[in-house]
Order: C-alpha cells, then sequence, then structure tokens
C-alpha cells in the first residue's frame, strides 16, 4: 500500500470517527466541502467590489489617505455567518478560516487586471504581545493566500505595530482614529523595493487601522497602497 492511499485511508477513519462540521450551520460536511457546507456558502454575503468600479470602500478614504484602491470581499454584520466565523477565526484558534477565505477571495480575484502590478502582500500587523497571546495574526493566512493566487510576494515583517491597543469593537470613529494614530512604524532592518503593495485587513469599519498603515507604507518613495479587507461594515 502507498503512503498516499495508506493517508487517504486514515483521513477518512478521522472523519468518520471525528466528523467535520460546518461553522455555519454545525451539519455535517461531505467530501469535497471545507469550513461551510454548500447551503452556507452561498448564503455568504459577497460584496462583488472588484478593482474597477467606485465602490463604498473607495468612499471612507477619499480625503483622508491616497489609497489607489480599495475593497472588501464580505459584507460584515452584527448578527450571521460572518460575526460568528470571524469570532472563530480570532478567539477560536481556528486559523484555517482565514485560509480558506483567502483561497476563496485569492481566486476571485486572479483574473482581476488592476491587481496584475501588485508586488507585495502586507498583512496589517498585531502587536507583539497581542500576537503571543493569540498565536498567530488572524488576518496572515488570508493575505498570504491572497498572495499566492495573485503572483504577488507575501511580506509580514515590513510594518511593525508599536501600540498595544486595547479592542476596538465597542469604540467610537474618533476613539478608533486617535488610538490608530501613529501605531505603526516600518521595520529599518527591512529595506524593500517594492512599488505598489496591496495592504490587509480582516475587517474594516471606519478604516482608521488601514489609514495609520497605509501612512507609514507611504513613507518610502515611489510607492502606491491598495486596501483589501476580508470583510466591512455595510454603510448606514
Amino acid at each position: 500500500m502507498t503512503p498516499k492511499r495508506l493517508a487517504k485511508i486514515i483521513n477518512e477513519i478521522n472523519n468518520i470517527l471525528l466528523p467535520r462540521v460546518c461553522f455555519g450551520c454545525n451539519a455535517q460536511l461531505f467530501r469535497g466541502e471545507r469550513i461551510l457546507c454548500a447551503v452556507c456558502r452561498h448564503d455568504v454575503p459577497l460584496t462583488d467590489h472588484n478593482y474597477l468600479e467606485e465602490n463604498a470602500v473607495d468612499r471612507i478614504f477619499y480625503g483622508r489617505i491616497p489609497i489607489k484602491k480599495a475593497a472588501s470581499f464580505v459584507f460584515f454584520t452584527k448578527k450571521g455567518i460572518i460575526k460568528n466565523l470571524l469570532h472563530w477565526l480570532k478567539y477560536k484558534n481556528q486559523e484555517q478560516i482565514g485560509g480558506f477565505f483567502g483561497d476563496w477571495c485569492g481566486a476571485c480575484l486572479k483574473e482581476n487586471a488592476h491587481l496584475k502590478n501588485i508586488d507585495v502582500v502586507v498583512p496589517v500587523p498585531l502587536h507583539p504581545k497581542k500576537k503571543k497571546k493569540r498565536g498567530y495574526n488572524q488576518v496572515a493566512l488570508f493575505a498570504e493566500k491572497i498572495a499566492e493566487n495573485i503572483g504577488a510576494v507575501y511580506c509580514d515583517d515590513w510594518l511593525i505595530k508599536t501600540k498595544n491597543i486595547k479592542t476596538q469593537t465597542k469604540k467610537g470613529r474618533q476613539w478608533r482614529w486617535e488610538s490608530s494614530k501613529d501605531a505603526f512604524n516600518l521595520n529599518a532592518s527591512n529595506n524593500r523595493n517594492f512599488k505598489h503593495v496591496l495592504l490587509v485587513d480582516d475587517v474594516i469599519t471606519t478604516g482608521a487601522t488601514i489609514e495609520s498603515c497605509a501612512q507609514t507604507l507611504l513613507q518610502q518613495k515611489n510607492i502606491e497602497v491598495s486596501v483589501l479587507s476580508m470583510a466591512m461594515v455595510p454603510e448606514g
């Protein structure tokens, strides 16, 4: 018996003894399904944003920071499947959810002509203390999969977070902006010559974190910054 065949048998036994379930509805996943069942995947509220037309994420940054283009993959609401998935991703040690969304979103972006000149994908960093506590940056695997799909370099050590900010979930716009101001630095030991950065975050609400990161990246000469988030809070 070949190692490949043995691994397949072991995997099937594990699925019987410890069946994989959908993070959306808790139903058993069938072969070919991952993270979400077909029904829940169909219910994911995709934004249909692309890098050609103006969208709500673009408008967040108008007059604030010279972002070349911005988009989000899905909508985030106070109740629903996306809130649950992001909770599992950030607080329940389910990092693979980020990879699932990265592969899905990356496949959608792969043929986008406006992403052909992006040479590096950079995740919004966590403060070292928070990363140590959580064990991983929840947006890292999402960003890494995006980079793989669009043929760009993945770089997670160019931006450094210097402020350990408390959760901003229930904070207002002004508090978010003040707390995020000057919260990031460029890694001086990591001299890069990238020209077009895709800055990636998990959820965009007011855009304060992205604005602070972008301002830091734009300290580099002759650089452009575009933005992608896993989710965004809908207008209104």
